[in-house]
């Protein structure tokens, strides 16, 4: 079963739930923040770390071993500049950071040298990623 098959949005939200059972894996901050210069305003869900997690697995998944540095620039977004026009901005690496460190302790993601530098999938993660969308597709039919 390839998660390439199955909506990326009930993905990532049906994994951010398998995530919320997992106890190294939680939000580090009292307060609510901003992920970056571009974002105007603090996430508004509950679970948005979870998703964010979990949307950081999927694209390990699917674009191979990444660093910090492109996955914020990944999960940047415009920013308005008043009368400037917009440009895309990279989001916040603190918080990408922690995530995967906490993906990490969890045994989900794993730091690799070769064939490029930066961090991809454990088996373990990937099991969790194949037996999330069999349980999407079972729903389906």
């Amino acid at each position: 079963m390839d998660i390439r098959n199955v909506n990326p949005h009930r993905l990532v939200h049906a994994v951010a739930e398998e995530l919320k059972k997992i106890d190294v894996i939680k939000y580090p901050y009292r307060v609510p923040i901003k992920t970056g210069v571009c974002c105007e305003r603090p996430f508004q869900q509950k679970d948005f770390w979870y998703v964010r997690c979990a949307a950081i697995m999927r694209q390990l998944y699917l674009r191979g071993p990444l660093g910090v540095s492109r996955l914020r620039t990944h999960f940047g977004k415009r920013r308005r500049r008043g009368h400037a026009p917009a440009k895309h901005m990279k989001a916040g690496g603190k918080f990408i950071r922690t995530m995967l460190q906490q993906l990490e302790h969890a045994g989900l993601v794993k730091k690799v040298e070769k064939p490029r530098k930066g961090r991809m999938l454990t088996p373990a993660g990937i099991r969790l990623l194949h037996q999330t969308a069999k349980k999407l597709v079972k729903e389906n039919e």
